[in-house]
């Protein structure tokens, strides 16, 4: 754990190493990004295994959504860093002729990315990629909710990068308060909106500016007409991945009334697909982060507000274990349908029609994700253009995420800012304006005395 008297120490030497231009140029910003993949690839066993540790992750889970979706946006930024980094030429008026004008791409400074404990690998080190190709130094604080991943970044960091260039803080409440009384070029926090909002007031005191990855109530539209077998699987699979703890997890699921019984049916099937007759067996099904979030889970279960629990409902303090669970007749006021679950705790309702579907979701805050399942191409087109959501996934789930050039982030209560691909690099970059103007012509046109005869001519190009 990095002791309270040592952070302002860390962070001012990432200053210091910023401005003496450790990343600069392309070529140091390429030489960081290969030794973060060198990392990733070297230490992926012992990445995989902390993983293990602290979330009880399928190996494959892990190495699929945390180590190769880190290396897939360090290898995509590598790719793009010559032409993403180069200035932009834009158009100049008439009136302003002769002359040029360009966005010029400079890094920020030194930034501050906070991860949560759910992708602990990921969610730390992918905004790490576009702020390194961006060209800023970065303090990385790991989420102490998952002590195992977080001790090992504390070991790894200064292995693989220099003191003055990139830098790790682990600890808990204290120790990332201290963190936020420093002074950032940006900060970048991925969590709950609860812990958003301290971010942002920390952040106020300095005018820094924030992107906040946040969550949400995810909803998946289900309509009568959509193929219910294929959608049950898919629902299934983004739902009970990492036993629920996603944060574009589908949350609810919105099923026109007529396709409720043959969906459910489906999710029961999948689930048992997937996991087996007793998941708690299963190799492929993670377990609950830690005890306390195992109680509140069960306490969402306990407290009814559904008409029954058609699919598991049962855990295991001792092992963290929660099963596949899914809830029908659930009630719009259920303590289910409160909060953001994050757990594998999947309520379904009915719904007369996809309209009354759009209505419950947009008298809610704007989710992170929405996902429409349907057969008609016109009905899915309908459900985008009269939603708001962070991003969308037709006809799957998550996926949205996983495409590169595709920003992810949130709107309203889900979060601000997005990044992936070009949108990260954006995040961490300060597009800078300039105008070249050559010193002749010089008309005295522009400057005073401003006699009738210049009024003219400035009104009428003006």
């Amino acid at each position: 754990m990095t002791s309270v008297e040592r952070i302002p120490v860390i962070v001012q030497e990432l200053r210091d190493g910023f401005r003496s231009g450790v990343l600069r140029d392309n070529e140091s910003r390429r030489t960081q990004l290969q030794r973060l993949r060198l990392m990733v690839t070297e230490q992926e066993d012992r990445l995989i295994d902390a993983l293990v540790t602290d979330l009880g992750k399928p190996r494959i889970e892990a190495y699929t959504t945390e180590i190769a979706f880190t290396i897939n946006e360090i290898d995509h930024n590598l790719k793009h860093l010559d032409s993403w980094t180069k200035p932009a030429r834009v158009k100049v008026p008439l009136t302003f002729k002769p002359g040029t004008a360009k966005l010029v791409p400079e890094p920020l400074g030194t930034v501050c990315i906070i991860a949560p404990w759910n992708y602990p690998v990921q969610l730390l080190l992918a905004p790490l990629v576009p702020a390194l190709a961006a060209g800023n130094t970065a303090v990385l604080k790991p989420s102490e909710v998952t002590p195992t991943v977080s001790a090992l970044f504390e070991e790894l960091i200064p292995r693989y990068f220099d003191s003055s260039t990139v830098a790790v803080v682990t600890g808990a409440v204290e120790e990332t308060t201290a963190l936020l009384e420093q002074r950032f070029d940006h900060i970048f926090y991925t969590g709950n909106g609860k812990v958003g909002r301290v971010v942002m007031r920390a952040a106020a005191e300095h005018l820094t500016p924030v992107t906040l990855e946040l969550g949400g109530k995810s909803p998946a539209i289900v309509a009568a007409d959509a193929n219910i077998s294929v959608a049950a699987k898919r629902i299934a699979w983004a739902k009970f991945l990492n036993a629920g703890q996603t944060c574009v997890a589908p949350d609810y699921v919105l099923v026109e009334e007529g396709a409720e019984d043959e969906l459910v049916a489906a999710l029961a099937d999948a689930v048992t697909t997937f996991y087996g007759a007793d998941p708690q067996q299963s190799p492929d099904y993670a377990r609950i982060v830690n005890e306390r979030h195992h109680d509140r889970l069960m306490k969402l279960i306990d407290a009814g507000g559904y008409d029954a629990t058609v699919i598991g409902g049962t855990g295991d303090r001792a092992s963290r274990y929660l099963s596949p669970t899914v809830l029908t007749g659930v009630k719009p006021d259920a303590a289910v349908m409160d909060d953001e679950i994050f757990g594998p705790i999947l309520p379904v309702l009915t719904v007369g029609d996809v309209d009354e579907a759009i209505r419950f979701v947009n008298d809610r805050d704007k989710p992170l994700a929405l996902y429409a399942f349907s057969s008609n191409d016109s009905t899915l087109d309908y459900v985008v253009a009269n939603t708001s959501a962070g991003g969308v996934t037709l006809n799957h789930a998550v996926l949205h995420l996983a495409v590169p050039e595709l920003p992810f982030g949130g709107v309203g209560e889900s979060g601000m800012g997005s990044y992936h691909g070009k949108a990260g690099f954006d995040v961490f970059t300060h597009h800078k304006a300039v105008l070249d103007k050559p010193t002749r012509p010089d008309p005295a046109l522009m400057y005073p005395p401003y006699t009738n005869t210049k009024q003219k001519i400035i009104r009428k190009f003006l």
